[in-house]
């Protein structure tokens, strides 16, 4: 196995990818843990018994890592791509750095793993929301033309990271203790405890910033200028996201034939039973490494069209386990 540099241990996607990392045998030698910043003697876990040095990524000397693996701010990655590039580096970017960088593909393994085979230095991979939709309509989309995608997205606080969560944590304490929230918005703007939030992100223009991404990352997943409408809100759940899809397709469609094809679509479960408590929800998924679906359904709204209803661990199968997966088959390109 190449040797493998994280940035963004102290977070909650890259804690996660060292599970992972960990929970498949990776050995503790080869791999590196990065930071923004780090002081000398700073670790984090690794496995049950093993840690790792937690180096400042400014300091850290990128010849020594075969693939780099960005799970920090975007912010961070523009600061440090190119260094981790020059120094021979294959790059995995789950910041969204690489967005609009018409030379970057983005990858999703079930879907397009092919373009890996291009010889790239940096691949992209879609943010955990646009994962959960595109993932169980990865062998569906090789059959049937989509024209348009409607997204209903319902987001956990883990999203923004451990001081939303925290936020969260805190409200729901003074909520039960009827104290004051006054000096406890700090993260969201509003109560998020007991409430939702129709804001993920800053707005950009009419959308917010998750919308936008969605809509740009889809595009750029798929390579076509589908129409897509993404309304993405807070929930007060700390990890986990749910969401609604409705899919219009160029020609007929039929919602049992996709339920059919989504249960052999690689890393999804289908549990859709039209019974009470027969559906996967958020609390259900939570430590798990695929994308469940639910509530398949025709779309009567439009003539040709299907919905359907997907959750997943956002923080471990919507990003650690993706971009996973992808550095499995690009350390298998390297060999």
């Amino acid at each position: 196995m190449p040797k493998i540099a994280v940035v963004g241990v102290k977070e909650n996607i890259g804690y996660e990818f060292l599970n992972l990392l960990s929970e498949n045998d990776i050995k503790v030698d080869d791999v590196f843990a990065l930071e923004a910043k780090s002081v000398i003697g700073t670790l984090v876990s690794y496995g049950e018994d093993d840690e790792l040095d937690v180096y400042a990524i400014d300091e850290f000397d990128f010849k020594k890592a075969n693939i780099v693996v960005f799970a920090t701010t975007k912010e961070i990655t523009k600061r440090n791509i190119k260094k981790a590039i020059s120094a021979g580096c294959k790059v995995i970017d789950l910041s969204g750095a690489t967005i609009s960088d018409e030379n970057v593909d983005m990858i999703v393994p079930e879907f397009n793993d092919e373009l890996l085979k291009n010889g790239a230095n940096v691949v992209a991979v879609p943010s955990a929301q646009v994962y959960q939709v595109l993932l169980p309509l990865a062998k569906v989309l090789k059959e049937k033309t989509a024209k348009r995608i409607v997204i209903n997205m319902y987001n956990s606080t883990s999203y923004y990271g451990r001081m939303a969560m925290d936020e969260l944590f805190s409200q729901s304490r003074k909520v039960f203790l009827n104290e004051s929230l006054a000096d406890n918005e700090s993260v969201f703007k509003k109560q998020i405890a007991f409430n939702v939030l129709p804001q993920v992100g800053e707005f950009i223009g009419e959308e917010t910033k998750l919308e936008w991404d969605m809509n740009v990352e889809i595009k750029k997943a798929l390579k076509t200028d589908i129409k897509v409408h993404a309304n993405a809100a807070f929930v007060p759940t700390f990890i986990g996201d749910g969401c609604f899809v409705n899919v219009e397709f160029e020609d007929d469609v039929d919602a049992d034939a996709i339920k059919d094809v989504m249960k052999s679509t690689k890393n999804v479960v289908v549990f859709d039973k039209h019974v009470d408590a027969g559906y996967v929800s958020v609390d259900d998924v939570q430590g798990e490494d695929k994308i469940y679906v639910s509530r398949i359904r025709q779309d009567v709204s439009v003539e040709n069209g299907i919905s359907f209803w997907s959750v997943a661990d956002n923080l471990r199968a919507g990003s650690a386990k993706l971009a996973f997966d992808v550095m499995v088959k690009m350390a298998g390109l390297m060999n």
